[in-house]
């Protein structure tokens, strides 16, 4: 399948910490190919490409909220879990029946006071530049 998001992916590198994009900010499709191939379950397209042009790259990966490694990706509650908030009141997701959709929705689960999860009404894709966006033009400095 072409990759549809690679290259806007790598475009952050460059929009926010001000130097250019390198092999070392992402995992190889290789590598990606052994870590995620132990999951008995689909990763969305829009997921594999995220790692694979900034899964390497610490600044963004743990940026605010931490995106899980490739490895460690785990269904709960019918999600497939990628990104944990920072004081780990919410977890954000993708609906497992969805996996098979290249740009998936995301979905959130706030943990407190009860576990309810509640869609963010955008793609992964969406969801990624929106996010980088609040953590690094100040939206983030409000919490």
């Amino acid at each position: 399948m072409p990759e549809m998001f690679v290259d806007k992916f790598r475009a952050l590198v460059p929009k926010y910490l001000d130097r250019q994009w390198t092999e070392e900010d992402g995992i190889s499709y290789e590598e990606l190919e052994e870590l995620l191939g132990t999951h008995k379950f689909q990763i969305p397209q829009a997921l594999v490409e995220f790692y694979h042009a900034l899964g390497g790259c610490e600044d963004l990966m743990e940026a605010h909220d931490f995106f899980w490694d490739p490895d460690e990706l785990a269904i709960e509650d019918g999600f497939l879990l990628f990104l944990d908030e920072m004081d780990e009141e919410a977890n954000w997701g993708i609906r497992s029946e969805h996996l098979a959709v290249p740009d998936p929705i995301v979905w959130i689960r706030t943990n407190k006071p009860q576990p309810r999860w509640q869609s963010e009404d955008a793609t992964f894709s969406e969801f990624v530049f929106d996010m980088f966006d609040w953590v690094f033009d100040g939206g983030a400095d409000d919490d």
